[in-house]
Formats: structure tokens, sequence, C-alpha cells
């Protein structure tokens, strides 16, 4: 009798992960890909998640350098080489086209550093920087972090957070709210991230957008008395449910959660300005206050985070468009509304400083911490008042 013929591989179809995909229906933002839809063709396999089952040491201080203080205020090598520059709202975003990242001098990724410093989030398009070069560029603006619980690629390279999803996965929107979605990468360590980038490899015809919220002008959009009271109040930021996550879908935590306090309002170093420091996604309570005091104020924050569009911007990705935002000044959120396509980003995330407070800030520079509205309107020439009058806020309104 004859053996049986051993049958080829192939790939699932749309249709065989759809039947599959019901009783896998996850957070993303909790509960990273353990799986993936078993096509072994896919052109960036090797960079498909992986999470490896190994510990790591608590993370220890790290020497940081803020490349933004050494740029020319003009950006003039960065800008020089440039064929468009593209300022997408006044608070947040800009497009730099005609620049090939791999070709940057150090004098471009100090201009660099300072403009995503002061405008949030930097866009390029079409660049063919690979992942080794742009971990490489990541490191200049300081040591690389490794995620504790998010996936690394299959080729091991554990600096490298993989950001995947396919149609064996289907977000499950009774699991999360949109709102939670919106945060500031792993800014429960003792030093967050600084100028973040990621890089589309592969991304849906439409959907998967993700969209920037600028701390700088939620912070400039508050009263005076509500600016005072927010510098002095810190915030408990914590990794415990992104742990929690994934031990309850069978995934390793290679790093111990830990639980940090930062201020509410930290200051960027390059630019002077004040940011709120608050993300729905990590951001747990805030130190000192009564609970329900907590509990309204940063319900507040998050809403304005995530419900004013003048502090946000947004992006639709094409492969090979990357971002640079600097994880002090912005939050971020990505779209899920690209079941069952496939999104495939690799992300490089160096550390930064330990976040400063206002009054730390002043203190230990002898620089005054400022307001950028306030800054960008001055730099304009206008002159505008910003105390009450006759015991109410200045009458503002438009008409659209």
């Amino acid at each position: 009798m004859a053996a049986a013929a051993t049958p080829k591989q192939i790939a699932p179809t749309t249709d065989d992960l759809k039947a599959k995909v019901a009783d896998k229906l996850f957070n993303p933002f909790y509960s990273p890909p353990g799986d993936d839809d078993g096509n072994e063709t896919y052109q960036y396999a090797e960079f498909k998640p992986f999470s490896p089952n190994i510990s790591w040491e608590p993370l220890t201080d790290v020497e940081v350098t803020e490349r933004g203080l050494f740029a020319d205020p003009s950006k003039r090598s960065l800008y020089g080489a440039a064929k468009n520059i593209d300022h997408l709202t006044p608070a947040i975003g800009t497009e730099i086209e005609g620049v090939d990242l791999r070709q940057l001098t150090d004098v471009q990724k100090d201009e660099l550093a300072l403009l995503v410093a002061e405008r949030g989030v930097v866009f390029f398009r079409d660049q063919e920087i690979d992942i080794h070069q742009q971990l490489d560029l990541a490191r200049y603006f300081g040591p690389l972090h490794k995620h504790a619980t998010t996936p690394i690629p299959r080729n091991g390279l554990e600096e490298v957070h993989v950001v995947y999803n396919d149609a064996s996965r289907r977000p499950d929107p009774s699991a999360f709210s949109k709102l939670e979605l919106w945060h500031s990468d792993v800014s429960y360590e003792l030093q967050p991230p600084s100028i973040t980038s990621l890089k589309v490899i592969t991304g849906p015809e439409v959907g998967g957008d993700t969209l920037w919220s600028s701390g700088y002008a939620l912070y400039s959009s508050l009263s005076p008395g509500l600016q005072t009271y927010l510098e002095g109040l810190t915030a408990v930021h914590s990794a415990v449910a992104q742990a929690d996550g994934n031990r309850a879908a069978g995934l390793p935590v290679r790093r111990q959660e830990i639980e940090t306090t930062h201020p509410l309002v930290r200051v960027h170093p390059a630019t002077q300005w004040k940011s709120v420091y608050v993300n729905p996604g990590f951001t747990r309570r805030i130190v000192g206050v009564p609970k329900a005091e907590s509990d309204a104020i940063l319900a507040f924050l998050f809403r304005q985070i995530s419900e004013n569009p003048d502090h946000q911007v947004r992006f639709k990705w094409r492969p090979n468009s990357i971002a640079f935002w600097d994880n002090r000044i912005v939050t971020h959120s990505a779209t899920f509304d690209f079941w069952p396509a496939t999104r495939h980003a690799l992300r490089a995330t160096p550390h930064g400083e330990k976040p400063t407070s206002v009054k730390e800030y002043e203190l230990t520079t002898g620089k005054q911490a400022k307001d950028r509205q306030l800054e960008i309107w001055k730099q304009q020439g206008v002159e505008v008042q910003t105390k009450e009058v006759n015991g109410s806020a200045n009458v503002r309104g438009y008409n659209d």
C-alpha cells in the first residue's frame, strides 16, 4: 500500500481565519498577539511577533544626552535638504519630503530632535531605511528600551517593538474603549521614552491611521489657575494592566511590572515648554488628593486628549512611511478599523530623561519654563491677555 502523500503547507485563507476568530476577540492594547495567521510565505515573516520566555533585570538609571539642545534653531541643514516641509496643524505634526533618513548627518539628526520636540510628531514617506538603520538612528537619541511584555520579531531583535495585527484576531470593542487606547509609550518606566520611531512595512489599503495629541496644546488650553494647580501634582503610572494582559493570554512577562510617580506637568529640556503628562493607558491616580478629585481631574484631561481636535493630528500610513514622535509631550492612539487586513510596523524606542516638574526644572536650570502657545504668539508679535477680566475669562468665540 502506497504511503500517504504529505500535504503541502498552505497559507490559511481569509475565510478560514474568519471562521476561527470568534473565540479570539481581544483587547489590542493590553493583550499583545501571541500568534498569527500562519502564513510563512509572507514577505516579512521574520518580523512577525514572537514572545520569548526570558527574564530581564529591572531597569536602572541610564545617561541621556538631549540632542535637541545642540540644534540650530533655524534647522537650516535639515530644512535645506528637504523638497517640502508641511506643518499639518498649528499645534502638532509636520511632514517632510525629499529627505533620505539613511543619509542624515549628526547636525541634521540634532535638528530633527529639536523639530520633533517642537512639533510633537514628524512624518516621512517612502523611506528605505531598514530596521538596523532605524535602530542606529534611534540610539543617537538615547539608549534603547526593551519592552517587558509586547512582542519582539522572530529574528530575535530584542530592542524592536512589533506592532502586528492580521485576520487571525479581531479586536473586541466590548473589551476596551477607544479612550483607553490613547497613551504615551511605557510612561510607567523610570525614564520613559523620548524620540520614538515607527515604520509601517505592511498596511491596509484604507484604515489603520494613527492620531497624536499635543500635551503642550492641552496645557495651553487650560485656565491659569488650573495650570498652576496641576503643576504641583504628581500621578502614578502603572505597568500592571499590561503585565496582567500577558499572563491572561499565557504570554511571558520579561521584566517585573512597576508603578512610577511622575509630575503631572513636565518640562521639555530642549524647548523649555510645559506639557501635561498623563495618559488613559497607564496613568492611574493623582497622588495626595481625594480619589473623587483625582478621578474627576484625570477624566477631564483624558477627554481633552481624546476629544479636542485642535490638539490632534491624524496620519494615513503607507508602506515605508515612518513617524518620529516625542513621547514626553504627546499621546497617541491607533485606529482598529481595518480587520481583516494586515497592519505591521516596527518601533525603536530610546529612553529619555526622568520627567522633570516645573519647579524642579526652574530650580536646577535657573530658566523659566514656558507656555508654548504664548511663546508662539510672542514670536508672531501678537499680544495676548491671559488674566481674567471682571472675574470671568476673556470671551472667545468663532463662527464656522
